[in-house]
């Protein structure tokens, strides 16, 4: 088990205040949960089931009732995913200021709900671009500010069960906005779905709010404007740069979850299913990928706590090799295909859980902010990667090559894990 004392805590690091309903750490462990860390995992879960409810009709959407190509669709996709890693990166600094944080958050989620529901309302492919494109900057700009404020009113011992509280609420998100999007479309149509996205995304921000003011118990900064600054120096002299090595091969092998489908459905069919059939089947395994992930994230923020992020980070990592080994070299038969959907779910409910608390403990308050935005930017900039790559692979070799060439980035993120570790030199400083 990790000794506490071996965490890195910089200087000048405030103990975290005691809130109503919360007792300090190490006087009441049950005490940790409180309606603020609540508010922020019913945020992610409202959040992700609104844009996910559109991202699940949003193909049909241009094809069918905009007449658009799939060239329209990736060129889309592929801005709106670049806008997030950098308006994360943006949203760093702006989280800095505590008394700036909720706003931010709170200003984002109701922003990313309006853009993404007004998209129902587009009746030009240029009009759905720029919707999509300025949803997905306000979500980036909105996850630092989310993400601090969360320590913020959390025991430094619970900092992975809350980051596994928010993960899970993401995570079972992406379960329920696919299931309305498929229950909507078939009582009102498409356009009208999308339109009513509004109301989980409204009450994302509702969440949000209720966060916010449980942090304002905690609020131990005064009030006042702060210089923006990405403070990358402080970061590299406090480890984090280190630490986002073994982050960043991850990264760089975490395939899009719609290559594994693609893979699925191939398999499927060659098993004597229909392509829909077959389709139906790799759409409802996604869905259990979605669950495992959601359960890994609760059970990985345990882990973390006892055990520290580096053994549950190269968990996930390992667990990762697995799942893309058997969509490598998989029969064409379902079993080793839904094996493959539930370990690759429990390898990023372990790993994004390990990467977020790994920031939480490694920065002071007044770091956390940027440290959480450049987190974000290399997540998004090495999902773009790995798809890409893998995607040429698939391309001119084969899809056993393309999943090969992603697990070896996880199985040098497993090796390289060690740089998750805290750093002696520092411990105790």
């Amino acid at each position: 088990m990790a000794d506490e004392a071996n965490i890195p805590a910089p200087d000048h690091v405030p103990e975290p205040q005691a809130v109503p309903g919360q007792d300090t750490p190490g006087e009441d462990e049950e005490a940790w949960l409180n309606k603020g860390i609540l508010g922020v995992g019913t945020a992610s879960f409202f959040s992700d089931a609104g844009h996910e409810l559109v991202t699940s009709l949003l193909p049909s959407f241009l094809t069918s009732t905009l007449h658009a190509g799939p060239a329209a669709l990736g060129a889309i996709e592929g801005v709106s995913d670049a806008l997030v890693g950098l308006s994360k990166l943006a949203g760093g600094p702006l989280a800095a200021e505590p008394s700036r944080r909720a706003r931010i958050a709170s200003g984002g989620y109701l922003l990313t709900a309006a853009a993404t529901a007004l998209i129902g309302a587009a009746s030009m492919v240029w009009q759905v671009a720029v919707l999509r494109a300025l949803a997905w900057a306000a979500r980036g700009i909105r996850s630092p500010a989310r993400d601090t404020l969360l320590v913020s009113i959390t025991p430094r011992a619970a900092y992975g069960r809350a980051a596994g509280i928010e993960r899970a609420g993401d995570n079972a998100g992406a379960i329920a906005g696919p299931l309305l999007a498929g229950l909507l479309v078939g009582l009102i149509g498409v356009r009208e779905a999308i339109l009513l996205s509004f109301i989980p995304s409204i009450l994302a921000a509702a969440a949000i709010t209720l966060a916010a003011r449980q942090a304002r118990h905690v609020l131990t900064t005064p009030a006042g404007r702060t210089k923006l600054s990405f403070n990358l120096g402080e970061l590299r002299r406090s480890g984090a740069a280190r630490a986002l090595i073994p982050v960043s091969f991850f990264e760089l092998g975490n395939l899009a979850t719609t290559m594994l489908i693609l893979h699925a459905t191939d398999l499927l069919t060659g098993e004597g299913r229909d392509p829909a059939a077959a389709t139906a089947l790799a759409i409802f395994f996604y869905a259990a990928h979605n669950g495992a992930a959601t359960v890994a994230s609760l059970i990985g923020g345990h882990l973390v706590d006892r055990t520290g992020p580096r053994p549950v980070f190269a968990a996930g990592g390992t667990v990762y090799v697995g799942a893309y080994l058997l969509f490598a070299f998989s029969p064409h038969t379902w079993g080793p295909v839904l094996a493959g959907f539930l370990l690759a779910g429990i390898g990023i409910g372990f790993a994004e859980t390990a990467e977020s608390t790994a920031v939480a403990l490694a920065l002071p308050d007044r770091l956390r902010g940027n440290g959480f935005g450049v987190l974000g930017l290399v997540q998004s900039a090495g999902d773009i990667g790995a798809t890409v790559t893998a995607g040429i692979l698939w391309a001119v070799f084969s899809p056993a090559v393309a999943f090969t060439y992603a697990a070896a980035w996880m199985l040098a993120s497993v090796l390289f894990s060690r740089a998750l570790a805290p750093d002696k030199a520092q411990a105790g400083s």
